[in-house]
């Protein structure tokens, strides 16, 4: 007999497969984890062959491995990506495979590296991954961002704790995110899946042309292009499939006019990028353009991601978070974009999703950058919000409307 968490696991599997991947009979399947997931990796491989699966192929990384790379290796072993890392994942891509990226990783994985060896990678990574990314983010196939913990992560988030015991309380915690404590986890998601869709199908209606954001630190205004679509939840791939890109997932979101941002924004929690934290910073845009910046804590990286490629000082996200959600209520510091980023509103920098804008699936590099999407090979959530956060509404007349009080959905 199975133990209670044993089945718990289980029925994670199963949602990540069947309402995450929503993988198909006879569609191939490509999963990336860290060597502490694999047991639970076993339990997704099982649950994507019992769907139809033809083929599950697994990319494993070691947290221990990446460290002793960075320490040992010169810095033009991190300048390039081996083309056959490359060729193997688009081949899985060009398939149309469902995708699968399992965080497990510490944040602070890399906080010894040397930060020009950490952007270097970060850079590479992003510009031998550019083909990949456009078709994730244009939706050409399912893909899904989950976690399962490692000893090292948990004992960032829970300190007090021991190894063991911190890691089960992240455990359950990523397990509660997800819905798995309740009664029928797939129903949840579908009612789940329901209010984002509702909420984002009001904002569409709306249709304003800006965004006001308000909070200490933070006075900013967000322009959004013509034919911006608001979404939420569930996406539809090229084959017309729904599927989860994150789970968990609390957000609504669309994407902002690369032009059309001006003012100063503040983080609101910490950011983890490249195996580092980077902590308490503030940017400052002018005509979309991030012309100054500082950092308490990794202004080194920060500066890193900045320089990524030239319009990773653009906007490519906007993010719609209510406070009063269920990761912010947890109480809970991941130190983890997945989970932070549905605790609090943010924005990204780097690159914009081509299906946030009517007929951009469809639509050429070209001409998304002149409907004012940005392009970059880099995109990195970070948090802005808090309870003292108000977003208005900019109408095509210029008033203003309440979207956000007090850091919650004001409709």
């Amino acid at each position: 007999m199975k133990l209670y968490k044993e089945e718990k696991l289980q029925k994670y599997a199963e949602l990540l497969v069947k309402v995450g991947m929503n993988v198909q009979p006879d569609q191939r399947v490509f999963i990336r984890a860290t060597v502490d997931a694999k047991d639970f990796v076993h339990l997704v491989v099982e649950e994507a062959y019992k769907a139809g699966s033809k083929d599950v192929k697994v990319a494993y990384t070691d947290d221990r491995l990446a460290q002793l790379n960075f320490e040992y290796r010169d810095q033009s072993a991190f300048e390039t990506v081996p083309q056959y890392l490359i060729d193997e994942r688009m081949d899985y891509a060009k398939d149309y495979a469902a995708q699968l990226a399992l965080i497990s990783s510490s944040p602070e994985n890399l906080k010894n590296a040397d930060p020009a060896k950490v952007s270097a990678y970060m850079k590479a990574y992003g510009a031998g991954f550019k083909e990949y990314m456009k078709m994730m983010q244009s939706d050409q196939f399912s893909w899904t961002v989950a976690a399962y913990p490692s000893p090292a992560w948990a004992k960032l988030v829970f300190p007090e704790l021991d190894e063991t015991a911190a890691f089960e309380k992240l455990l359950d915690a990523i397990l509660d995110s997800v819905r798995m404590n309740a009664n029928d986890p797939v129903q949840a998601w579908v009612e789940h899946n329901d209010n984002l869709h509702a909420k984002a199908d009001y904002l569409n209606e709306k249709a304003y042309v800006g965004l006001h954001y308000i909070a200490p630190g933070t006075d900013l205004t967000v322009g959004l292009p013509k034919g911006h679509i608001w979404s939420g939840a569930s996406s539809i791939n090229k084959a017309g499939h729904s599927f989860m890109a994150n789970m968990p997932t609390e957000e609504v979101f669309s994407v902002p006019h690369k032009d059309q941002v001006n003012g100063t924004v503040s983080s609101t929690l910490p950011l983890s990028y490249g195996g580092n934290i980077i902590d308490e910073f503030k940017l400052t845009f002018k005509d979309g353009v991030v012309v100054d910046f500082d950092a308490k804590v990794g202004k080194d990286i920060l500066e890193g991601l900045l320089n990524s490629d030239e319009n990773a000082r653009r906007l490519g996200e906007v993010a719609l978070v209510p406070h009063d959600s269920p990761i912010s209520n947890s109480k809970i510091l991941y130190y983890n974009t997945l989970f932070d980023e549905n605790a609090s509103c943010h924005l990204a920098l780097g690159s914009a999703y081509p299906f946030c804008i009517e007929g951009g699936k469809e639509m050429s590099e070209e001409e998304l950058a002149a409907n004012g999407l940005n392009n970059s090979i880099t995109h990195e959530d970070f948090m802005i919000g808090s309870a003292e956060m108000n977003i208005m509404g900019i109408t095509a007349d210029g008033e203003e409307e309440p979207i956000f009080i007090n850091g919650n959905w004001a409709f």
